[in-house]
């Protein structure tokens, strides 16, 4: 069982510039017309432009041109279908939503560059976590960029959530092992913790991480339960490469994909999962503090493809 529930129409009004330059080009590409190489080489192209990823699309494509010479697809209707299928068949065994702890605090390990969305992607989950009744504490560990406790602490003022946090430059794993501590004291249900994104370089950064993580292990058995990596659907592949930097320091469990209302190129999805085998578990829909989803894979797909 996880923490979230997704809702079609958000999720559609989120995807509109990837349902438009996406969905509704393939439909308009296939629709009524027979199916030839030229057509599956548009659709390739197509996959591409949005950013679905050189792995994901070589075996779409290669599943379709193989189905389509075999004589089982003519039409572009049935291409169509066949797309759909094949896309979704790529989150049969995802559970939609976060993990929860079986003894509480949930730990949520965030982390990610600077300029993601991070601390508002913090906000946002603490917000939809304060909907569904549970008690929320936040880690202030980005102790390095100028404003980002004072951010986070105007997020915790709105929210109505408290928020345990150092001073400028304090060691970030202390503020994250306080925050346990806090956490377990007052019997929370979900303590989230904010990270830095940058550093002098990205192996201090990345040992930092690896030393907040190992703290709260200490503190709380089984700890993070979730590590969840944000990342800005925006800019594309090179989201892949921080999903690789990150997930071989401290092993992400989810993605949290941000400002996916802002790309039309939200086949990122399918390329994180492919080529990371690492699960988008929650989307960012807008900028307001509710405009977050858990992603299910058969919700996404009809979205992009709703008429």
């Amino acid at each position: 069982m996880g923490l979230f529930k997704s809702t079609i129409s958000r999720i559609r009004q989120g995807l509109s510039r990837t349902a438009t330059s996406f969905g509704s080009g393939l439909r308009s590409l296939l629709t009524g017309r027979s199916i030839d190489e030229a057509m599956i080489d548009e659709i390739e192209v197509r996959l591409l432009g949005a950013d679905v990823g050189v792995k994901a699309t070589r075996e779409i494509v290669d599943a379709l041109r193989e189905d389509w010479k075999a004589g089982k697809i003519s039409s572009g209707d049935e291409a169509l279908e066949h797309l759909k299928n094949v896309l979704k068949s790529r989150w049969v065994h995802h559970e939609p939503g976060l993990a929860v702890s079986g003894d509480p605090p949930t730990v949520i390990l965030v982390v990610g560059v600077n300029g993601v969305g991070k601390t508002t992607s913090v906000a946002k989950i603490a917000r939809a976590l304060r909907e569904e009744g549970r008690s929320v504490l936040l880690a202030a560990a980005d102790t390095f960029r100028a404003g980002a406790v004072e951010q986070l602490s105007i997020w915790s003022e709105r929210l109505g959530v408290d928020v345990v946090k150092g001073n400028q430059g304090a060691d970030p794993a202390s503020v994250a092992f306080d925050a346990a501590e806090a956490a377990v004291a007052r019997q929370m249900d979900v303590l989230l913790v904010d990270t830095a994104g940058r550093l002098h370089t990205q192996n201090d950064l990345m040992r930092q991480l690896v030393k907040i993580r190992d703290v709260i292990a200490r503190k709380i058995p089984g700890a993070p339960h979730e590590v969840l990596l944000v990342l800005d659907a925006t800019s594309g592949q090179n989201a892949l490469n921080q999903a690789r930097v990150f997930t071989d320091a401290v092993e992400v469990t989810g993605v949290f994909l941000s400002k996916l209302d802002g790309t039309a190129r939200g086949g990122i999805v399918v390329a994180i999962r492919d080529e990371l085998d690492v699960p988008v578990k929650l989307v960012g829909i807008g900028e307001r503090p509710e405009d977050v989803e858990a992603f299910d894979g058969d919700s996404f797909i009809d979205a992009i493809f709703a008429e």
